[in-house]
């Protein structure tokens, strides 16, 4: 099974954000878990698709509505 790893940069490409908005997040505890190896970081593709399930937002709040047929 091979590991895929993707960039700071890969991973903002993915999102649409900033790569700056990364190094805030992981300064401040935020965002999916990360690998630093020396100087480089990197993120585990399993890491990031878990971090994304739990950004997942329903609309609990609003009362469910039955379908019309």
């Amino acid at each position: 099974m091979a590991l895929r790893h993707l960039s700071q940069i890969e991973l903002a490409a993915r999102w649409n954000i900033s790569h700056r908005t990364l190094e805030r997040w992981r300064w401040t505890g935020e965002g999916p878990k990360f690998i630093k190896l020396g100087g480089r970081v990197i993120y585990r593709l399993e890491d990031i698709e878990a971090f994304e399930a739990e950004q997942v937002r329903g609309s609990e709040a609003e009362p469910q509505r039955p379908m019309s047929a």
